[in-house]
């Protein structure tokens, strides 16, 4: 492979996503499908990975090299070196950050080093928001008669503070969670006339996507935090946005994912009050 080949899996990741308007439609299609489900691409044969995607198997060779490389399993090993350093423990991953801190760095150099992410989180986001997207999503909430929130696992700390401020600012809301299982239940009682946030990152989780199916299914619109156009939620989504939160020794923060659910929150209760103001002038 040569320098202009991705050698790990964020910079495919980005490559891929910077070339996909211009994919043909069949490499697009195992494209999509190995952002997401990079797991198959990692361990399965091509036969195997060629049907589960829609594609014969000769396409996964014309995709590796669209990319720079020169086969298949030249790439599929990106995929399976992003598994080994996704599986590392998070023991694994703090006693690599006390090794910083023991090298005389301090604990100061750790914290320093999730401020440097948070930062550049923030800085990523405030350049690419698209102004337009924020007004079509904020408008859409605002007309909800309930917003469902709609997260799990990494996701879910965001979910639940949009469910605490949207109940601070007294607008009606259901976060989508139950212990006694009622989940199914709970996506059920909503309708057209309601909106639903849905959050989710690669590896994106399975009930977060099932569950954003069925709601689509039933006509409700989506707005949807997500790390890729070709996320599964993207394609349920009315209006979406892409965030990418950077990460320090493994930790991946939530910076911007927070900051842009607080102002889509913040804009929703804006947007109701200016209404209520209107029709009572």
């Amino acid at each position: 492979m040569d320098e202009q080949v991705p050698r790990d899996f964020e910079t495919l990741r980005a490559t891929i996503l910077d070339r996909r308007e211009s994919l043909p439609k069949r490499i697009a299609q195992i494209a999509a499908y190995a952002l997401d489900n990079p797991d198959d691409i990692a361990f399965g044969t091509a036969a195997s990975i060629a049907a589960s995607a829609g594609v014969q198997p000769s396409t996964l060779i014309r995709f590796a090299q669209q990319l720079g490389f020169d086969g298949f399993t030249s790439l599929q090993q990106v995929f399976r070196e992003r598994l080994r350093e996704r599986n590392s423990s998070y023991d694994e991953r703090l006693q690599a950050l006390r090794a910083k801190a023991e090298g005389g760095a301090g604990h100061r150099a750790i914290f320093d080093g999730f401020i440097a992410a948070a930062s550049t989180s923030l800085n990523d986001i405030s350049r690419t928001l698209d102004d337009a997207h924020l007004e079509d999503a904020i408008s859409l909430l605002a007309k909800a008669q309930t917003i469902y929130v709609l997260a799990k696992r990494r996701s879910y700390p965001v979910a639940s503070y949009i469910a605490y401020a949207l109940g601070k600012l007294k607008i009606r809301n259901q976060l989508i969670e139950s212990a006694a299982g009622l989940n199914a239940e709970m996506v059920g009682f909503a309708t057209p006339a309601d909106a639903v946030i849905a959050i989710s990152f690669s590896p994106y989780a399975p009930a977060t996507i099932e569950e954003a199916r069925a709601i689509a299914e039933q006509g409700v619109p989506i707005v949807a935090i997500t790390d890729s156009s070709f996320s599964p939620l993207a394609q349920f989504a009315r209006v979406w946005f892409e965030v990418a939160e950077a990460d320090f020794a493994g930790f991946r923060s939530l910076s911007a994912t927070m900051a842009l659910a607080m102002a889509l929150t913040v804009g929703v209760g804006e947007k109701r009050r200016d209404a209520t103001r209107k029709r009572k002038a």
